[in-house]
């Protein structure tokens, strides 16, 4: 025979009782701030190619905005250099000098775990 599930109460409920709270003052404070009129960009202007220009330092753009060309070079040195970190880190060197990749698709874990040679 099934019994009837109970209520357990106890401290492990504190942390569900903390996220509701969080969730009242949060939306609290969001539905009791007051906002500015929202402000378009002008009929016909072509957002997408100032974002372009901007990040080039091209004034020739519907909107006005400032350079981005030092943040386009500096965030394109920065994945380069991540790039070539993980090529780094990904490769190993053999006693005779040779360099060869970690990556071998498995087949290393497949030997160890099956035996047997390379299929």
């Amino acid at each position: 025979m099934t019994t009837k599930p109970e209520l357990n109460l106890g401290s492990h409920l504190l942390p569900g009782l903390a996220a509701v709270a969080l969730f009242v003052v949060m939306a609290a404070t969001i539905l009791s701030a007051s906002y500015p009129e929202p402000q378009g960009f002008a009929d016909g202007a072509n957002v997408t190619a100032s974002i372009g220009y901007a990040m080039f330092n091209l004034d020739l753009g519907d909107i006005p905005g400032e350079s981005f060309l030092v943040a386009f070079l500096v965030i394109a040195v920065t994945l380069d250099v991540a790039l070539d970190g993980a090529v780094h880190l990904a490769t190993r060197e053999e006693d005779d000098g040779n360099r060869t990749l970690l990556a071998d698709g498995g087949r290393e874990l497949k030997r160890t775990l099956f035996g047997g040679g390379d299929d």
